[in-house]
């Protein structure tokens, strides 16, 4: 049984429909849908409320033993002594030397606005001069430092943030197989581009020349 079925039949064994279980966690319906459809992944805030929502532990959603606070781990780290370059360089080379062995695809990631981010978008649309995306444009200067990849290593998939301070990563608990994919509060679309080790991409430039 996948992380959707288990959800969706807790949900109906609690007499909840995806509504009610959408007010009741502050998310919207359609977050739930795609939760139950295997569209998208909770997040490790939101798989706690799920479980204490739903009378079930976090151990039988994810099925694999783990606790839900092993999946996330944050490091700090100083941007400055990853060598010369722009910081998205910089970043690839961190999270390369992070997982030496693994294949690591950046991630374009757009914050979602809250229903009550939105009202304020109409708000400001309507009754003001501001452009409406007023607040997803506040959002985007909010999250500028931050780079996403998605990584994949033994057979497992990692979500991975690095910032100008920290490296967040965290364990899937379902595999990702769409180019598109929602996780929290973010949406994610896989890119092409894969970030190579920096060595071997030294050694074909030099053969290129």
């Amino acid at each position: 049984m996948t992380l959707g079925e288990k959800i969706k039949e807790a949900r109906k064994q609690c007499g909840l429909s995806q509504e009610q279980l959408a007010e009741k966690m502050a998310v919207s319906r359609s977050a739930v849908a795609k939760w139950e459809a295997n569209n998208g992944l909770p997040d490790v805030d939101n798989l706690k409320s799920l479980a204490q929502l739903l009378n079930v532990s976090v151990d039988y959603l994810l099925d694999d033993g783990e606790v839900i606070d092993e999946l996330v781990i944050r490091e700090p780290y100083n941007l400055s002594d990853c060598g010369k370059g722009i910081k998205k360089k910089k970043k690839d080379r961190v999270i390369r030397e992070k997982f030496p062995d693994a294949e690591i695809h950046t991630l374009l990631g757009k914050f979602k606005l809250t229903k009550s981010e939105k009202v304020i978008d109409n708000l400001l649309g309507f009754f003001t001069d501001a452009p409406f995306g007023t607040p997803e444009l506040i959002n985007s200067f909010k999250n500028m430092d931050k780079e996403f990849y998605l990584v994949k290593k033994d057979g497992k998939q990692f979500l991975v943030t690095v910032t100008d301070e920290f490296i967040e990563t965290r364990q899937l608990a379902k595999r990702i197989s769409a180019e598109k994919f929602e996780i929290g509060n973010w949406k994610f679309t896989e890119c092409a581009y894969e970030v190579k080790d920096i060595k071997k991409e030294g050694n074909e430039n030099e053969k290129d020349q």
